[in-house]
């Protein structure tokens, strides 16, 4: 007697199908993503205009000229050094007091705690331009306008950081800490010896957010730098427009070499980053 054919049979060809439309969307998605850089990258390498037409994405010939007038027209690397050296003190007070907290919302227990917790979450929900102005009027009184304390302090506390670890901070299991207590480890060396080490992979996707985040940051360096060698790669590149038109190879070929840091650190770190992401609270745990 023969048996009936199975759904699963019927379903095979029609789920082949919707595989494969699923993967042409996600490159059509990629593609139109990648394009703008792709073109940043054509306009960054060309001697003459930016907008020949009809369009031209591989320059004939190649040429360095925008690069080495970014480099010489400018104080670039000073530039360069403002954005890393904001960017890695904003990365470094984020992930330190981010894990402070977070250990202290994830394991020590005291009253009000989740409260408060839900009260520092509540913040996300406030939009950063709104704190801009307190924020600035708090810099101009200690006077912090126009120095790299005013550039780090303020973006170097986050609830959305505290979240991350937090929720990686309660999949690790208590025994370790109550072993550690046991041995006599304070809260500090359980913190920095035990939870720390463990929590490698969310710590490296804060890191990678926090670093992002700050090399990308235009609005609150414009308005707290307001002299040249205080300017962040960001601001920087501004400086290629002006009221009389916009210098598209220069601000395109300083634009990929701001870039390019963001690439290293992102490929770097990628294999924590994905780790952090699929093991936090991003992961649907």
């Amino acid at each position: 007697m023969s048996q009936p054919p199975s759904a699963s049979a019927g379903n095979g060809p029609a789920r082949v199908i919707g595989r494969i439309l699923t993967y042409l969307v996600v490159s059509l998605g990629a593609l139109l993503m990648i394009v703008p850089f792709l073109w940043m990258a054509s306009t960054a390498f060309k001697g003459g205009s930016a907008f020949d037409y009809p369009p031209t994405w591989i320059p004939d010939p190649i040429s360095l000229d925008n690069f080495r007038e970014v480099w010489t027209i400018v104080p670039f690397d000073r530039y360069l050094f403002n954005s890393l050296f904001v960017a890695v003190c904003v990365t470094f007070g984020e992930v330190l007091t981010s894990s402070l907290a977070a250990y202290a919302f994830a394991r020590l227990r005291f009253p009000g705690r989740d409260a408060m917790f839900l009260m520092y979450l509540a913040t996300l929900m406030i939009p950063g331009q709104v704190t801009i102005i307190p924020n600035f009027i708090l810099m101009r009184y200690l006077g912090w306008i126009n120095t790299y304390e005013g550039l780090i302090i303020p973006t170097a506390f986050t609830a959305f950081g505290t979240f991350l670890l937090r929720q990686y901070f309660l999949s690790i299991p208590r025994e370790l800490e109550e072993a550690a207590r046991v041995d006599g480890a304070s809260y500090f060396q359980v913190w920095s010896r035990i939870i720390m080490p463990l929590a490698s992979p969310a710590i490296a996707t804060l890191a990678v957010f926090s670093f992002m985040g700050a090399w990308n940051s235009f609005l609150w360096p414009f308005i707290m730098v307001n002299t040249s060698n205080m300017r962040t790669l960001t601001v920087a590149l501004r400086s290629f427009q002006t009221d009389y038109g916009t210098e598209w190879g220069l601000m395109m070929a300083g634009s990929l070499l701001a870039m390019l840091p963001m690439l290293v650190i992102f490929l770097a770190a990628q294999r924590y980053f994905v780790r952090g992401i699929a093991t936090t609270g991003f992961g649907g745990r």
